[in-house]
Protein backbone atom coordinates (compact mmCIF):
# COMPACT_ATOMS: atom_id res chain seq x y z
CA UNK A 1 0.00 0.00 0.00
CA UNK A 2 1.48 3.15 -1.30
CA UNK A 3 1.39 6.46 1.45
CA UNK A 4 -0.37 9.65 0.03
CA UNK A 5 2.19 12.20 -1.09
CA UNK A 6 1.97 15.89 0.95
CA UNK A 7 0.68 17.44 -2.04
CA UNK A 8 -2.11 14.82 -1.99
CA UNK A 9 -2.96 15.14 1.38
CA UNK A 10 -3.22 19.29 1.10
CA UNK A 11 -5.06 19.03 -2.03
CA UNK A 12 -7.27 16.68 0.02
CA UNK A 13 -7.48 19.11 3.15
CA UNK A 14 -8.46 22.29 0.76
CA UNK A 15 -11.09 20.33 -1.13
CA UNK A 16 -12.86 19.63 2.78
CA UNK A 17 -12.18 23.00 3.30
CA UNK A 18 -14.05 24.41 0.54
CA UNK A 19 -16.28 22.00 1.04
CA UNK A 20 -17.00 22.77 4.55
CA UNK A 21 -16.90 27.08 3.69
CA UNK A 22 -19.55 26.55 0.96
CA UNK A 23 -22.01 23.98 3.35
CA UNK A 24 -21.55 26.23 6.16
CA UNK A 25 -24.16 29.00 5.40
CA UNK A 26 -26.94 26.22 4.21
CA UNK A 27 -26.57 24.37 7.56
CA UNK A 28 -26.43 27.28 9.57
CA UNK A 29 -29.68 28.19 7.92
CA UNK A 30 -31.27 24.77 8.77
CA UNK A 31 -30.21 24.77 12.56
CA UNK A 32 -31.77 28.42 12.76
CA UNK A 33 -34.77 27.20 11.13
CA UNK A 34 -34.70 23.93 13.17
CA UNK A 35 -34.80 25.88 16.65
CA UNK A 36 -38.09 25.80 18.85
CA UNK A 37 -40.34 27.93 18.72
CA UNK A 38 -39.90 29.59 22.06
CA UNK A 39 -38.57 32.69 20.68
CA UNK A 40 -35.28 31.74 19.31
CA UNK A 41 -34.15 32.37 16.05
CA UNK A 42 -36.32 33.71 13.48
CA UNK A 43 -39.96 33.67 12.28
CA UNK A 44 -42.69 34.61 10.35
CA UNK A 45 -43.01 38.29 11.40
CA UNK A 46 -40.12 38.85 13.00
CA UNK A 47 -37.48 37.92 10.95
CA UNK A 48 -34.83 39.62 8.21
CA UNK A 49 -37.27 38.80 5.69
CA UNK A 50 -41.08 39.80 7.74
CA UNK A 51 -39.95 43.41 8.71
CA UNK A 52 -39.95 44.77 12.24
CA UNK A 53 -43.46 44.97 14.14
CA UNK A 54 -43.77 46.24 17.42
CA UNK A 55 -44.35 43.03 19.45
CA UNK A 56 -47.55 42.48 21.26
CA UNK A 57 -47.88 43.58 24.60
CA UNK A 58 -47.57 40.93 27.42
CA UNK A 59 -48.82 40.44 30.99
CA UNK A 60 -48.52 36.84 33.03
CA UNK A 61 -46.36 34.53 35.36
CA UNK A 62 -44.22 32.47 34.37
CA UNK A 63 -42.50 30.21 37.00
CA UNK A 64 -44.13 32.11 39.98
CA UNK A 65 -42.56 35.84 38.57
CA UNK A 66 -44.53 38.24 37.21
CA UNK A 67 -43.33 39.27 33.43
CA UNK A 68 -44.80 42.19 31.40
CA UNK A 69 -44.08 44.09 28.54
CA UNK A 70 -45.58 46.89 26.30
CA UNK A 71 -44.38 49.42 23.39
CA UNK A 72 -42.49 52.31 25.53
CA UNK A 73 -44.08 54.92 23.47
CA UNK A 74 -47.36 54.14 24.54
CA UNK A 75 -46.84 54.29 28.45
CA UNK A 76 -48.53 50.86 29.04
CA UNK A 77 -52.26 51.70 28.04
CA UNK A 78 -52.72 48.81 25.46
CA UNK A 79 -51.12 46.46 27.85
CA UNK A 80 -54.70 45.44 29.17
CA UNK A 81 -55.44 47.99 31.25
CA UNK A 82 -52.12 48.85 32.93
CA UNK A 83 -52.99 52.16 31.72
CA UNK A 84 -53.64 53.25 34.46
CA UNK A 85 -50.76 51.70 36.55
CA UNK A 86 -48.20 53.38 34.12
CA UNK A 87 -49.96 56.70 33.59
CA UNK A 88 -48.02 58.52 36.29
CA UNK A 89 -44.86 57.02 35.47
CA UNK A 90 -42.07 59.72 33.84
CA UNK A 91 -41.11 58.52 30.39
CA UNK A 92 -37.59 59.14 31.10
CA UNK A 93 -36.41 55.77 32.40
CA UNK A 94 -37.68 54.36 29.24
CA UNK A 95 -36.82 56.70 26.85
CA UNK A 96 -34.25 55.50 23.74
CA UNK A 97 -36.11 51.77 24.46
CA UNK A 98 -38.54 50.82 21.63
CA UNK A 99 -40.42 47.70 24.44
CA UNK A 100 -40.24 48.08 27.85
CA UNK A 101 -40.22 44.80 29.52
CA UNK A 102 -40.44 44.15 33.22
CA UNK A 103 -39.61 41.04 35.69
CA UNK A 104 -41.47 41.56 39.42
CA UNK A 105 -41.83 45.58 38.73
CA UNK A 106 -38.22 46.02 38.24
CA UNK A 107 -37.21 47.07 34.48
CA UNK A 108 -35.18 44.70 32.58
CA UNK A 109 -32.83 46.61 29.78
CA UNK A 110 -33.71 45.11 26.28
CA UNK A 111 -32.65 45.97 22.83
CA UNK A 112 -33.48 45.43 19.56
CA UNK A 113 -31.28 44.24 16.85
CA UNK A 114 -30.75 45.30 13.35
CA UNK A 115 -32.23 41.52 12.39
CA UNK A 116 -35.15 42.25 14.34
CA UNK A 117 -33.92 39.97 17.16
CA UNK A 118 -34.18 40.89 20.80
CA UNK A 119 -31.52 40.83 23.78
CA UNK A 120 -31.25 41.99 26.89
CA UNK A 121 -28.59 42.51 30.05
CA UNK A 122 -29.27 39.03 31.10
CA UNK A 123 -29.25 37.35 28.16
CA UNK A 124 -26.41 39.81 26.15
CA UNK A 125 -25.21 36.91 23.43
CA UNK A 126 -27.88 35.39 23.22
CA UNK A 127 -31.06 36.53 20.58
CA UNK A 128 -34.88 36.06 20.50
CA UNK A 129 -37.42 36.61 18.42
CA UNK A 130 -39.92 38.18 20.93
CA UNK A 131 -39.56 40.54 24.22
CA UNK A 132 -41.86 37.79 25.72
CA UNK A 133 -39.55 34.71 24.80
CA UNK A 134 -36.52 37.25 26.27
CA UNK A 135 -38.85 37.94 29.38
CA UNK A 136 -39.42 34.45 29.58
CA UNK A 137 -35.47 33.39 29.32
CA UNK A 138 -34.28 35.88 31.63
CA UNK A 139 -36.77 34.15 34.54
CA UNK A 140 -35.21 30.86 34.22
CA UNK A 141 -31.45 32.71 33.80
CA UNK A 142 -32.16 34.97 36.96
CA UNK A 143 -33.40 31.46 38.90
CA UNK A 144 -35.23 32.84 41.40
CA UNK A 145 -32.53 36.33 42.30
CA UNK A 146 -33.71 39.97 41.86
CA UNK A 147 -33.31 42.09 38.88
CA UNK A 148 -31.06 44.62 39.65
CA UNK A 149 -32.26 48.11 37.69
CA UNK A 150 -29.72 49.40 35.36
CA UNK A 151 -29.07 52.67 36.65
CA UNK A 152 -28.02 55.34 33.77
CA UNK A 153 -27.34 59.07 33.92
Amino acid sequence: MSRPTRRQVLHGSAAALTGAVLTGPAAYADTAAARPSDGHGTSAGHGPSGGHQMPEPFDEMYQGRHIEGWPADDGGSQNGGHGGQHAGRAAGPHEGMDFVVRIDNDDLHVMRNVDGTWISLVNHYETFTTPRALARAGVRELQGADLVPVVTG
